[in-house]
């Protein structure tokens, strides 16, 4: 792998945490991007804030820009940075133009983001229903005016400092078979100067389910000449990274769910794409303390244990996945409510056992099965915004989710 430019910000491992909801807050952020560092070969450059992320990029959850304009104190804590994070990268997003602009440029005025990706990707129905996330690039006109808008408030409202925020979009491969977005979304925010495009090789109706089909990144590779092109989907190792980047020729990767209860991923990440064959293998006990830092993490972020350790419970499958520990403890660690009580729980786990190798591996959490997408009425029949389209657009910006 080599480095990845994303405007002026240089990347020097070409990996991205993806956005996930409910899941890529600081605390879980700080943990991957502090694996990754760890795979850097000795001597590597240290972080410049702003301009240099050698560990590759750690993204936020998703925000909505309507719920950043008008600071909704959730959207706020969402888009909240880590001392220690090189490049705050923040994504959005939004179904009006001009909404999406000025969230773009708080951020930038404000000096709350060093990068900005769009989510075009989102394959959720109450985002899809109301022509958000993945439906959205079906309008072209729409796309566009949302990207040429959010790139030209970054850049406006980046004069004046010392290097301009770059906007990025991700997307998928469209709604479905039939009605797919990709090669002309990819070439209209290109046009529409974006530092960087990457693409979920899925479309909304297959979720999470079946394959990537890598050969659309090949594709949109081939398509999208003058900016880096990031695949993702079905990356579970430092393998199928690698493997991704040879048969697609892309740029970078995102990675998504194959972190989930496994942040040394990004060790493994940075240290391929630095050349090195250093692979985190981790017992039993390893990961336990892991866990329990996470908590702590938590509990410093939302400044309350209850709601922390609520948080954490979704973490804990994930985590255990591949180690013996039984159903009844994984039941009980899905329940913790307390440290005292997540220690309690831990030490009662043989804490001795090996990294139990591919059982801990591959797809973690749940990939559905295809669906039918929801959409608003009548949004296949134009690919062009009539008066009805912009109606529901309208209620879509309304409905704040507080991010």
């Amino acid at each position: 792998m080599s480095v990845l430019q994303v405007g002026p910000v240089s990347v020097g491992s070409p990996v991205v945490l993806a956005p996930m909801a409910g899941v890529t807050n600081p605390p879980f952020r700080k943990l991957c991007r502090e694996a990754g560092v760890e795979g850097l070969p000795v001597g590597a450059a240290p972080a410049v804030p702003g301009s240099h992320a050698p560990a590759g990029l750690y993204v936020t959850e998703m925000v909505t820009s309507r719920a950043l304009v008008e600071r909704t104190p959730e959207t706020m804590r969402l888009i909240a940075a880590d001392p220690d994070e090189p490049v705050r990268s923040v994504q959005l997003y939004g179904v009006d133009p001009a909404t999406v602009a000025a969230a773009v440029r708080i951020l930038v005025e404000e000096d709350r983001a060093d990068h900005v990706d769009l989510n075009f990707g989102c394959p959720v129905p109450k985002v899809t229903r109301k022509g958000g996330g993945a439906a959205l690039p079906w309008k072209r006109d729409l796309f566009a005016a949302i990207v040429t808008a959010a790139v030209g408030a970054a850049r406006a409202a980046s004069a004046g400092r010392d290097h301009e925020v770059p906007v990025t979009v991700k997307m998928r491969m469209g709604i479905d078979e039939d009605h797919l977005t990709y090669l002309d979304a990819g070439r209209l925010a290109e046009r529409a100067g974006v530092a960087a495009v990457a693409l979920h090789a899925r479309t909304a109706a297959q979720h999470y389910s079946g394959q990537a089909r890598w050969a659309a990144v090949a594709r949109l590779k081939e398509a999208v000449r003058s900016v880096p092109v990031l695949g993702n989907g079905d990356v579970w190792s430092a393998e199928d990274a690698l493997e991704m980047m040879r048969v697609t020729g892309c740029d970078g990767v995102v990675v998504g769910r194959g972190c989930q209860g496994r942040p040394w991923l990004f060790t493994d990440l940075v240290a391929a794409s630095h050349g090195a064959a250093r692979r985190v293998t981790p017992g039993l006990g390893e990961v336990a303390a892991v866990v329990r830092r996470h908590a702590e993490l938590m509990v410093a972020h939302f400044g309350e244990e209850g709601r922390a350790l609520r948080e954490m419970r979704k973490h804990m499958a994930w985590y255990l996945k591949g180690y013996v520990a039984g159903g009844q403890a994984r039941h009980d660690l899905g329940l913790v409510s307390s440290r005292a009580e997540l220690d309690e729980r831990l030490a009662a786990l043989d804490l001795d056992q090996p990294y139990p190798g591919a059982a801990a591996e591959g797809p973690r959490g749940r990939a559905g099965s295809p669906r039918q997408p929801h959409l608003p009425d009548g949004w296949l029949t134009s690919q062009d915004v009539d008066e009805a389209v912009r109606g529901v657009l309208t209620e879509a910006e309304l409905a704040v989710s507080g991010g």
